[in-house]
């Protein structure tokens, strides 16, 4: 496919958009609106707070959508979650969740600025060009109204985003052959993905599958003894991108080789700012 942007352009541009969504998982303003619905459990609300979108669905949806979350995990939780509060509600609650986390993380000068307002135009125009077949949680996010304040509609287009590349990147890995934990496992190997103890208490697995998971990949070829990727891993990771990219590539496409940069630009300016003002756990990502 002939193509305007440079290379990795769109994982670049996503790289800076996907941590915006997830400002929401590790804010404090989560636990206080949804503890005002009745939540407890601080699994429940993450749970809650991304499958709303899809409606009251039980455990079985949410492991297919979400891919690496161990059922049981699930089943302990879903769909008794719609019971302490519907998906309506649980929306209007992550909404204001979103709104008063990035205000304390940007701070009001950056959330009412133009550049703000400039981000949301590129990012809601690159998801014009994403696609609802065979991508459940990106259509489910897109049946659900833009936000009219710009950093909420920003928001909600980083949403749409990443829950459109998250959707052709399980495709990607049922295609490389790599069950949930597997997953898990190969991508923390890359130094890129969450560190294990983080993995292990949000997504429900425990040491054991963990460990299981690195002998089944270790028997393939795909991780060494010392847990690093082998030369062959190394290449099923990098195809495994690849391969989101060109199923992610739309998006990009059609807001241009220009507005991608510029996107990026301002996306990248936001994010530091956010995690500067601490929005993610100082050891969320590594090998420890």
């Amino acid at each position: 496919m002939t193509t305007t942007l440079a290379p990795k352009a769109g994982r670049h541009c996503q790289g800076v958009l996907n941590p915006i969504h997830s400002t929401l998982y590790f804010s404090p303003d989560l636990d206080r609106e949804f503890g005002a619905l009745g939540f407890t459990d601080t699994s429940a609300m993450r749970l809650a707070a991304r499958s709303a979108p899809l409606g009251a669905v039980g455990a079985g949806t949410v492991a297919a959508t979400f891919y690496n979350y161990n059922h049981e995990l699930l089943a302990r939780h879903l769909p008794a979650v719609w019971e302490t509060a519907p998906p309506a509600a649980v929306l209007d609650a992550r909404l204001r969740t979103v709104d008063a986390t990035l205000r304390r993380l940007l701070g009001e000068e950056t959330v009412s600025s133009p550049e703000m307002a400039e981000a949301a135009v590129l990012a809601l125009r690159a998801a014009e060009a994403c696609t609802r077949h065979a991508r459940p949680m990106y259509a489910a996010n897109a049946d659900l109204p833009v936000p009219e304040e710009p950093h909420l509609a920003y928001w909600h287009a980083a949403t749409l985003l990443r829950e459109h590349r998250g959707d052709g990147h399980l495709a990607a890995l049922l295609s490389a052959g790599l069950d949930p934990v597997e997953a898990l496992v190969s991508h923390t190997a890359t130094g890129k993905g969450m560190a294990p103890r983080w993995v292990l208490g949000s997504r429900g697995w425990r040491r054991a599958d963990w460990e299981a998971a690195g002998e089944r990949l270790r028997e393939r070829g795909i991780l060494a003894e010392d847990g690093e990727l082998t030369e062959s891993g190394v290449r099923l990771r990098a195809d495994l991108e690849d391969l989101t990219d060109r199923l992610d590539a739309a998006p990009y496409e059609h807001l241009g080789a220009a507005g991608t940069a510029r996107l990026t630009e301002l996306g990248r300016k936001l994010l530091i700012t956010a995690a500067g003002a601490g929005a993610f756990p100082a050891d969320l990502i590594g090998r420890g």
